[in-house]
């Protein structure tokens, strides 16, 4: 670690005293320098400032190089107004208007870990997990991360700290701690480590295997460059990582530094150019005498001229044009993208943010403002861990250990589509189109069914959802509606059946038939009406026969003209007539009457806070049976008028009772899909796998195996859902 606070603060205050103030222009100015000897950037950084005193001959003392104690020191040089020339803290937040008389020579992580996210973007990776040490530069490294990734619709699942001095005990529980969980993509964000004691501890849990990818920040880089030939077996422990390291164009490279040496050595040339100016401008340094909790210190009273001067600097350094943005960073340079393979570093690509990843140097791409990123990304070929050089998946979908807990709803009716058995056979039409999703799947998905419910009752869907949403379980298999409010937590797949709410109502299910009328008639009322037949015939001819030219000429005529008197009775006869008043969704709601729903379904919370239903009218019932009973006994006879439930489960309830049918139009449109947690890659998964079933017919014959072995319901009431006679109701429905 750097100095401590009193080191750091005598420093400031030998700057001050020993610049004191001049007449004349001085010969030499004293500026204060903070690093680490024994670090892989102070050693850098140490020799690279030595050379640059010997060429300028002027004392340059440069830092923090440490982003924690640049946080302290720059809270100083707020109250004495001395600029502070970082060459190696890359916190993003330094950059904030606390403080403003912060400088550095390097690139801020912000601008890394944009290029860190369009890394993970490019290869398609939604969830990583984010490995950091529990300072302010990996906190607020990993903190700017989570924010660039969550612009490309990705995130960090999980961050997990390391202490500031971690040993390899730390290491071991962190990554034991990581393997539970579902990504294996890791960010790795930690100060320079010759040790590599990170990637040590992965190869001992083998963690270096086809499943896992590994991302370095430029840590990795700077750690690398400072091997000799004789550490250069180390490499073969990070075999397959990738890093990201800072570009600096090859024709500015003049001394060999390391990056960050190179850095050092631009930050001395950077003040030496400063106080070159400053002193051409005002001809002297003076300071002023302050009090602070420190005893008194000298400010200087030309700080803001020079922070303004700063701000104007522009030369060639020896990592390149040496000019700092509004943020008081450099202006960034982008990045490299480099593959760790057969103990060697391989340039695969880089990047910056006009250029995007490319496999050429960012200066050599002409610069198109009217685009963020181009549309060609291309990096070379990366080996990844275990050799393989195809996308690493970068999720493991459970583990013969650990399988996928899968909730699935244990029906008490409607039991076709999914519950236990007495045997704890799991089974049902929804669980088939789970397991025929699976087998198209190009990989092992090792899973367990959990049922959810009694048995006694149907358990509450909305319950069964948010258990996946809180963790119970990794997903839900069963016949499970996508509707609004389960979308918002969780992700379901494509949906593999077509349904919606409909209304069920008793009929009168006569055949109708040329014959009918003949139905109400004893040989009595043959008798009746055949003595009513004549003898109203008779009155008629007598009546009309002087009058109406239709009861006069031959004896056969006027028989068929008596004889159409009766036609209408047979139309009334052979209508087929509804023994329900309700005729659809809105004579159904402003009836009044008691209205049953299946229980467990989103029917009830469907009609009472979408519709507006008193609560008090929503019957709930269990079964078939409790279906049957509640329509006959009627809504005045502790009945119901009506019931409301979905069509997939109203097909297999009128194909066994054939009192009842369908008024109206469905009043909904959904889908039954299979919910997952979050961002989980099962979800678009198996989305694709429904769809490959749907393609090859697979889909249907399922149906049919489990529905259609005593005949399907009739086509018309699927090509309901083909009519859209009501498409101001359908809009509430997902």
């Amino acid at each position: 670690m750097e100095s401590t606070l009193g080191l750091l603060l005598t420093l400031f205050i030998s700057l001050l005293l020993n610049t004191c103030a001049y007449s004349e222009r001085p010969t030499v100015v004293n500026v204060g320098a903070i690093f680490s000897f024994d670090s892989v950037i102070g050693k850098e950084a140490k020799a690279a400032m030595e050379i640059a005193m010997l060429e300028r001959d002027v004392v340059a003392i440069i830092g923090p190089q440490s982003s924690t104690v640049a946080h302290m020191v720059s809270q100083i040089a707020n109250g004495v107004q001395v600029p502070i020339i970082s060459y190696a803290a890359t916190d993003p937040t330094l950059s904030s208007l606390q403080f403003p008389y912060f400088f550095r020579t390097t690139q801020s992580d912000s601008y890394q870990m944009a290029a860190m996210a369009n890394l993970i973007d490019f290869y398609g990776w939604k969830e990583v997990i984010a490995i950091y040490v529990d300072d302010e530069y990996g906190r607020n490294g990993v903190f700017s991360l989570d924010g660039e990734v969550e612009k490309r619709m990705s995130k960090i699942s999980y961050k997990l700290a390391l202490p500031t001095n971690f040993d390899l005990n730390d290491i071991t529980d962190v990554l034991n701690k990581s393997i539970p969980y579902g990504p294996r993509v890791y960010i790795i964000h930690i100060h320079p480590d010759p040790d590599l004691k990170i990637f040590e501890v992965a190869n001992k849990l083998n963690m270096m295997t086809d499943d896992y990818v590994w991302l370095a920040t430029d840590w990795l880089c700077t750690t690398l460059a400072s091997f000799t030939p004789s550490n250069q077996s180390s490499f073969g422990i990070i075999e397959g990582v990738v890093g990201l390291c800072q570009h600096i164009p090859q024709a500015s490279r003049k001394k060999n530094f390391g990056v960050y040496g190179s850095y050092a050595y631009d930050a001395v040339w950077t003040v030496a150019h400063t106080i070159d100016s400053f002193l051409n401008q005002q001809k002297n340094m003076t300071f002023s005498f302050v009090g602070s909790q420190f005893g008194k210190l000298k400010t200087f009273d030309g700080g803001k001229q020079f922070v303004k001067i700063l701000l104007e600097t522009n030369f060639n350094g020896s990592t390149g044009p040496i000019q700092f943005n509004a943020d008081r960073n450099l202006v960034p340079r982008g990045y490299e993208v480099v593959s760790i393979h057969q103990l060697a570093i391989h340039n695969v690509g880089y990047w910056s943010n006009h250029s995007g990843l490319s496999i050429v140097p960012p200066e050599s791409i002409k610069v198109n403002k009217s685009m963020s990123y181009p549309l060609d990304e291309k990096l070379g070929v990366i080996t990844w861990p275990g050799g393989k050089t195809d996308r690493p998946r970068g999720w493991v979908i459970g583990d013969k250990e650990r399988p996928l807990r899968i909730g699935v709803p244990k029906r008490a009716s409607f039991i076709e589509f999914a519950t236990e058995l007495s045997n704890h056979t799991i089974q049902g039409y929804c669980i088939d189109v789970f397991m025929q999703a699976l087998k198209l799947v190009p990989y092992d998905i090792p899973y367990r069914f959990v049922p959810f419910g009694d048995g006694q009752s149907n358990p509450s869907y909305d319950q069964l959802v948010k258990f996946v949403a809180d963790d119970v379980f990794d997903g839900a298999v069963g016949d499970i509606a996508i509707v609004t409010n389960r979308t918002k937590i969780v992700d379901y797949t494509q949906p593999y059946a077509t349904t919606g709410l409909v209304i069920v109502v008793p009929i009168n299910n006569s055949k109708a038939s040329t014959w009918v009328f003949l139905r109400p008639f004893t040989k009595e009322m043959w008798f009746v009406t055949a003595a009513a037949f004549v003898l109203i015939a008779l009155v008629m001819w007598l009546l009309e026969h002087r009058v109406n030219d239709d009861f006069r000429g031959p004896l056969r005529r006027q028989l068929v003209t008596i004889f159409f008197y009766t036609a209408s009775l047979t139309s009334i006869l052979t209508v087929e007539q509804l023994s329900s008043p309700i005729t659809g969704i809105d004579s159904l709601v402003s009836s009044h009457l008691p209205i049953g729903y299946q229980v467990g379904s989103f029917a009830y919370t469907y009609l009472a806070e979408n519709l507006y239903v008193p609560r008090s009218r929503l019957i709930p019932l269990g079964s078939p049976e409790a279906y049957d009973r509640a329509l006959r006994l009627g809504p005045h006879n502790g009945g119901v008028a009506a019931i409301v439930d979905e069509l997939t489960y109203v097909e297999l309830f009128l194909s066994e009772y054939a009192d009842y049918g369908i008024v109206g139009q469905p009043f909904t449109r959904s889908g039954w899909g299979f919910a997952f947690k979050r961002d989980s890659p099962l979800a678009t998964t198996l989305s694709l796998s429904i769809l490959q079933l749907a393609e090859n017919g697979k889909l249907q014959e399922i149906h049919d195996n489990w529905f259609c072995k005593q005949g399907c319901m009739n086509e018309a009431i699927k090509n309901m859902f083909k009519k859209d006679d009501h498409p101001e109701a359908s809009a509430h429905a997902v």
